[in-house]
């Protein structure tokens, strides 16, 4: 009998550890649920971990192609725009995601006890910077929330900066912009600047779902932040979604050339290309190594289903 009440509270000391470090975030079993269709590496917390290579890749795509071949495959609740930057400097990262909700005393208190418990210290809106890894890009639902909702400002945007070498996406606001501009390197998308600090606002989600304006955002995805918008692009179809696009750059380039040449006419190249075409578009290819290499199964296999 001893035994097995010993047994009994090592089981439920471990099941009550596990509920104190998750927190505010959804457990790995659930995490990898939501986002089964990505087969490859995972962070420990379960989270996709899209390759650096493919994020320095998509950095060079154009956002309306890759926004393209989400839309033909069926995701049409991946962009947001409207945002003001920093600066005009492209972003691609990982989400690590967050979510603010307004708050409530009794709410605010009980998580920042769990908080102080679990070793987090500061405001909620700092919390979130703890578990960035290089590569990562924040991105927080912060209910649109101007006055009063900046959940940034410049020591935290350093703080971010040299945790993930990247910057953020904010479904809110933040502040201290004129020394953010002086950080090389990072930017920020945000709903607009105010000069005041986060107030009546309380972290509720990290590493959950999200959403910010239109757009769904599950840890892991791939993010694009341009001067257009930000996409995001479920983990599963990033590099579906990069090669694609890449693809379509080395195409409009070709394109380009022959009709400037009167070698091919737009109705021939905007059509399905003939066997002579795709000969001739890869002899093109290996005189720009600098659009990278294609093969002639790759470039059948990209050209047999259009989602571009």
């Amino acid at each position: 009998m001893r035994s097995f009440f010993a047994i009994f509270s090592l089981l439920f000391l471990c099941f009550s550890i596990h509920l104190s470090l998750h927190g505010q975030t959804i457990s790995k079993e659930e995490l990898i649920f939501l986002t089964s269709e990505w087969k490859g590496e995972r962070f420990a917390d379960g989270r996709p971990k899209i390759s650096d290579d493919l994020l320095e890749r998509a950095k060079h795509i154009m956002i309306d192609d890759a926004w393209t071949v989400l839309k033909n495959e069926g995701y049409l609740n991946q962009y947001e725009g409207g945002w003001k930057m920093v600066n005009n400097q492209t972003m691609s990262g990982r989400a690590v995601t967050a979510m603010y909700l307004p708050s409530r005393p009794d709410v605010e208190k009980n998580i920042k006890e769990r908080g102080a418990k679990q070793g987090r210290k500061g405001n909620t809106n700092a919390w979130p910077i703890d578990v960035l890894n290089k590569g990562d890009l924040y991105v927080a639902d912060a209910f649109g929330k101007i006055g009063g909702g900046p959940i940034m400002g410049a020591t935290l945007a350093n703080s971010i900066f040299s945790k993930s070498g990247n910057g953020v996406v904010f479904d809110g606001a933040c502040r201290d912009l004129q020394e953010i501009t002086n950080l090389k390197g990072f930017n920020a998308f945000v709903r607009d600047f105010h000069p005041s600090f986060t107030e009546q606002m309380v972290l509720m989600g990290l590493n959950s779902p999200i959403r910010i304006g239109n757009a769904i955002v599950l840890p892991g995805d791939l993010v694009i932040a341009t001067i257009e918008g930000v996409l995001f692009v479920p983990a599963h179809l990033a590099e579906q979604v990069v090669s694609t696009s890449e693809f379509v750059i080395r195409k409009d380039q070709f394109g380009f050339e022959m009709v400037r040449t009167n070698k091919y006419s737009t109705g021939e190249i905007d059509s399905e290309w003939t066997d002579v075409i795709k000969t001739e578009f890869l002899k093109w290819l290996e005189k720009h190594p600098e659009l990278g290499k294609m093969t002639r199964a790759e470039l059948d296999k990209v050209m047999s289903k259009r989602t571009w």
